[in-house]
């Protein structure tokens, strides 16, 4: 037997496994979904089906869009921030035995808090503005990028951190050179975290306390019992997700091609 007639799967690219997979099993499930719908005959106020969600979102599609630009906007400088401060606390804790046994105890068991729990907190210190909000989302997001980071920077290859020792390179220079450039896709892997982490952020503060966004529309319209709006709206919102997850996804690529020449 020859060894492309034991490994058939091999003629198909990878493309289309990574492609057409995700795309077969969610058409089969929206097919499942429709069906049983319309046999059971369940009301669509409980459960809609796709195509009346697909019906709700054509007929809401322009304030779907406005409604997503507000959640969106405010889920992007979310996004920005906690990776930025995830980055400075992950330095400062790298960077200092002190600061880390001070620190990171306190971190993880803040961490530990249910963070739902801390939304109307936020809406009391802060308001009901963007700031309860951005705060909030950014509250929530920063660990993953702060963790993982740290634990790049932990792992620098220790071939490397000896030569860098060898040829007397400042600490300041060993770090840029070798453990930074080690830290990064650890760096990106929180950050993809944290990218939809933002999302829910500002997602839930919408619920506690928002006069726009699609955390404001989704309550509207279970207010109204409008089912397929709510459906809808997830769907707008998976749409955001993915897109903020691309970004760091992106930024990954460019850095590595930037830093590898």
């Amino acid at each position: 037997m020859s060894p492309d007639s034991r490994h058939p799967a091999k003629s198909v690219p990878e493309s289309v496994y990574a492609v057409g997979l995700p795309v077969g099993v969610a058409a089969t499930v929206i097919a499942v979904w429709q069906a049983g719908v319309m046999v059971s005959g369940v009301s669509r106020v409980i459960l809609p089906a796709p195509s009346d969600v697909l019906s709700a979102f054509h007929g809401t599609v322009g304030e779907l869009l406005r409604q997503g630009l507000a959640t969106g906007s405010e889920s992007l400088i979310a996004f920005l921030l906690c990776c930025t401060l995830g980055l400075a606390v992950a330095l400062v804790l790298s960077s200092s035995v002190i600061a880390f046994e001070a620190c990171y105890p306190n971190i993880v068991v803040f961490q530990i808090i249910p963070k739902i729990a801390l939304a109307p907190l936020f809406t009391f210190w802060l308001g009901i503005t963007t700031p309860s909000r951005l705060t909030y989302a950014v509250f929530i997001s920063f660990f993953p990028v702060a963790l993982s980071t740290m634990t790049g920077l932990a792992r620098a290859n220790a071939n490397a951190l000896r030569l860098c020792q060898a040829l007397g390179a400042s600490r300041w220079q060993t770090f840029f050179s070798v453990k930074v450039p080690y830290s990064l896709p650890y760096f990106f892997s929180g950050a993809k975290i944290a990218a939809t982490m933002s999302v829910i952020g500002i997602v839930v503060g919408e619920f506690i306390s928002a006069n726009q966004g699609l955390g404001y529309y989704i309550l509207r319209a279970q207010a109204y019992g409008q089912t397929p709006r709510i459906f809808a709206a997830l769907v707008f919102l998976c749409a955001l997700g993915l897109l903020l997850y691309l970004l760091p996804m992106a930024a990954e690529r460019l850095m590595r091609k930037w830093w590898h020449g």
